[in-house]
């Protein structure tokens, strides 16, 4: 709708994980580095927790996508609120299994070791990424993840497994000891600082085509001011105020668009429940 009037050639603060919108800040590389090493170095496993809204959904899809160019077969859950032989069935599938004729769970870890051991004679490694990790719902299904990584020869493992989610999920690994002690790296994503919510914007702007200045320098610190530097939260003002600038037929986004944007938001975006996505008291 306002892509023409602003001269974009898409959305640049859409809410979906395209990894070619992410900008790297110090928080980013340093999460990603931790990750691959944990990968690369076929460790058992690590864990990324973040606010919600934060950007491991986004980190996900580029660690899948740097995977596929190297000699990795991983695999992507993005809903770990299942049973325990449902995740398995669903982990199997994922990596290219068939689990149609497949009832009993000794029948589902047979398959399942099959396919890494095929994997490790066609020399790929196994990645196993499960997002939301904070929604499973039993403390069964975590101790199920853990016993994947006795799958292993003398000197590595024969899987990693990477466990995304919001902070909650490292006190449920922590009550599991068995499970915290499988867990090679462990990184917090924090928010991004006022200088990074700058860089962040002008980032996806230019991804998205754009050759001017459309935020002026007080509208930067307006968002940061509401966001908190949560990413998600970025993306949702800044989307309003390019369709109010738009409506409005402004040459450019200042703080006072900001304000009033929130404003018609009718939510104080500083208020949300990270853990719902919903406001307090709203």
């Amino acid at each position: 709708m306002y892509e023409r009037y602003w001269r974009l050639n898409e959305k640049p603060f859409k809410n979906t994980p395209d990894p070619r919108f992410i900008y790297y800040s110090q928080k980013y590389n340093e999460a990603l580095s931790r990750i691959f090493y944990v990968v690369r170095e076929k460790e058992s496993a690590a864990v990324l927790t973040g606010e919600y809204g934060s950007g491991k959904t986004l980190l996900s899809r580029v660690l899948l996508e740097e995977l596929s160019k190297e000699q990795y077969q991983p695999a992507l859950i993005f809903n770990p609120r299942l049973p325990t032989l449902e995740l398995l069935k669903e982990i199997i599938y994922q990596l290219g299994g068939d689990t149609s004729s497949l009832v009993h769970k000794i029948d589902l870890l047979h398959a399942l070791n099959e396919i890494l051991y095929k994997n490790k004679s066609e020399n790929r490694n196994t990645v196993i990424l499960i997002d939301e990790a904070q929604a499973i719902p039993e403390e069964e299904t975590f101790e199920e993840l853990r016993l994947l990584l006795n799958f292993q020869l003398n000197d590595n493992f024969l899987l990693t497994l990477i466990l995304l989610g919001q902070p909650e999920l490292k006190d449920k690994i922590n009550n599991i000891p068995q499970l915290k002690q499988r867990i090679a790296v462990s990184y917090y994503l924090k928010a991004l600082t006022p200088d990074e919510t700058k860089e962040y914007i002008k980032h996806r702007l230019t991804v998205a085509g754009a050759k001017d200045e459309i935020f002026q320098e007080d509208a930067f610190t307006e968002i940061y001011r509401h966001s908190e530097g949560i990413p998600r939260r970025i993306n949702n003002i800044c989307e309003m105020a390019l369709l109010a600038g738009y409506s409005e037929e402004l040459s450019k986004i200042d703080n006072n668009t900001i304000i009033e944007v929130v404003k018609d938001m009718e939510i104080n975006i500083a208020g949300i429940d990270d853990k719902t996505g919903r406001t307090i008291n709203g």
